[in-house]
């Protein structure tokens, strides 16, 4: 694979975070890593959320990369590539029982 720079930990929660937002495409609200010390990114998923169970229920560790479908080839893709936002696609990945999120920049 080509080099993945780590950008976040991910953390599915119950609770209620003060500074959520909400993508409602995938029924989740969900913190900014960027704003906690450690990179956590805390998720909440409604109810009938289309995301993976695998991700709903395990903490996930997010790379950047550069180019994201050379990132996915030969890996066991659990969420294809989907904009998340205007300026970032993602996808999922497993590797044994490890969540991974590949992240890549657009626009």
């Amino acid at each position: 694979m080509a080099q993945a720079t780590f950008h976040h930990f991910g953390v599915p929660t119950t609770i209620t975070q003060s500074d959520e937002v909400y993508l409602e495409g995938i029924k989740v609200h969900l913190t900014d890593p960027e704003n906690h010390p450690y990179r956590i990114e805390f998720l909440r998923f409604e109810s009938g959320s289309p995301m993976h169970a695998a991700i709903q229920n395990n903490a996930h560790a997010a790379y950047m990369v550069e180019d994201l479908q050379a990132a996915l080839e030969g890996k066991n893709v659990i969420v294809e590539p989907f904009d998340a936002t205007e300026a970032l696609r993602v996808a999922f990945i497993t590797d044994g029982d490890a969540v991974i999120e590949l992240m890549q920049k657009i626009g």
